[in-house]
């Protein structure tokens, strides 16, 4: 059923419209402002923000719809607000080279993946449960005249890790944080809307090198059964003895041609300290199937990965030479026996200034491949010998995307988009499926997002 907050949605997109009106009746009568007026016309806003204190309001709204397959047919809204502050303790207290910043979340709506798809990779990086809750909070200390940078505090890994500056505009949650460290990490790894405390050291090695180090506490909720959004519901835990998980990886730039095409490739890698359910052994060393045993996975210490990023400005557009057609792929592989994906693979073209009557519109194609791990599929195997039922062997999930991101006005943008999901779940069973021997069918997913920011 779609919700109800749906109209809210609306009135959110009127609203925004009409402050693109005005903008623009703004700028038709700047002519008539003189020079010495614009001082006096200043912002409260740019007041702040040239007393070091800046503040930023992000509203994302998404109307999607599951039309075949899945679970089942239907369409929800979810919407997040997020609110955020920066600010420069050079110019608030003299603290040379630091910099404050916290944001918080607000989330309601549906999930269409929780409830009408079953997948893996969510068809939403805002899908959530409804929550108020503190994301980030940290300290900056710039060093060595900026080239070296230290974060501490309650902080998030997707931005700089194992990330591209071209997947921004896509919507699936996979091509924001990776599907392999969403899936295989406790509670999805320091990702939204869980982020939690660390230390990320970036070093700026040379013009073109650059080296990123982060130890975060490895479990954003306590580490027993039960969703970690509902464990640790506003984001306030702290946590800081659990196992930890560090990442690091080394970004290098470069130009291809005579025109010197913007390119960039990134390696990186991660281990976790913490323990993890073996996929298919129980501690006796017997199948998680077996009915000999107790049925309960046995518990492998520590895990690991291994990534890289490319991504690569393939052509310039006529209108902006900083725009054009671009190209990304990142891929990722993780052990078999204590993971559920063990290889991971995404990639995409983006498409920017080809409308001079539309410069910052942007189209979009993206794809995403998650395997499901060799021991997990012989777990499978395991149930069909043991059960004497077809039950389904998984074997990966898959995505496509496609939108058009398109500006109303430089504060308000529409996404219409579309995807289809491969095996969701990678290929589980159907739980409305009496005989076990049916796969969620493959799913096709209409929307709109809307995304409003101050």
């Amino acid at each position: 059923m779609m919700s109800l907050r749906f109209p809210v949605a609306v009135i959110i997109s009127v609203i925004a419209a009409v402050s693109c009106a005005c903008s623009a009746r703004a700028d038709d009568d700047s002519g008539r402002i003189s020079k010495s007026d614009d001082a006096q016309a200043a912002t409260l806003r740019e007041r702040l923000a040239a007393a070091g204190f800046e503040f930023s309001a992000t509203y994302i709204g998404e109307t999607l719809g599951n039309v075949s397959g899945g679970l089942r047919t239907g369409g929800i809204y979810t919407g997040r607000l997020d609110l955020g502050t920066t600010v420069d303790l050079e110019k608030v207290v003299g603290w040379s080279g630091a910099t404050f910043h916290a944001n918080m979340y607000q989330i309601h709506g549906d999930g269409l993946s929780r409830d009408f798809i079953g997948n893996l990779m969510l068809v939403s990086g805002v899908e959530a449960l409804p929550a108020t809750r503190l994301y980030e909070m940290w300290i900056e200390q710039k060093l060595l005249g900026g080239r070296v940078a230290v974060r501490v505090g309650q902080q998030a890994s997707d931005v700089e890790f194992f990330d591209s500056s071209y997947d921004d505009m896509f919507a699936n949650s996979a091509l924001g944080w990776p599907g392999i460290t969403g899936i295989n990490l406790p509670g999805g790894g320091p990702s939204p809307p869980l982020a939690v405390p660390g230390i990320r050291v970036k070093a700026q090695l040379s013009d073109s090198l650059t080296a990123f180090l982060a130890v975060f506490d490895g479990y954003p909720a306590p580490p027993v059964p039960g969703d970690p959004q509902i464990l640790n519901p506003h984001g306030v835990l702290f946590r800081v003895t659990d196992p930890p998980w560090w990442i690091g990886q080394l970004k290098y730039k470069f130009g291809i041609g005579e025109s010197g095409l913007p390119a960039m490739i990134t390696a990186g890698a991660w281990y976790h300290m913490g323990a993890f359910s073996d996929q298919r052994l129980t501690a006796e060393g017997l199948s998680i199937a077996d009915p000999a045993g107790l049925g309960q996975p046995g518990l492998l210490f520590r895990n690991n990965g291994i990534f890289f990023v490319y991504e690569q400005m393939l052509a310039r557009a006529a209108t902006n030479p900083d725009k054009g057609v671009a190209f990304f792929l990142r891929g990722s592989t993780s052990p078999s026996d204590r993971n559920l994906i063990d290889l991971y693979f995404d990639g995409g073209f983006l498409f920017t200034g080809f409308s001079e009557k539309r410069p910052n519109d942007k189209f979009g194609i993206a794809a995403t491949y998650a395997r499901i791990s060799s021991d997990a599929r012989q777990f499978d195997r395991d149930v069909q010998i043991f059960t004497g039922t077809p039950y389904p062997v998984r074997d990966y999930e898959a995505i496509l995307e496609i939108n058009y991101q398109a500006e109303i006005c430089p504060n308000f943008v529409v996404q219409p988009l579309f995807q289809y999901v491969i095996h969701p779940g990678g290929g589980v069973v159907d739980p409305g499926d009496p005989t076990q021997s049916h796969r969620i069918r493959d799913a096709a997913v209409f929307g709109v997002r809307t995304t409003i920011t101050y």
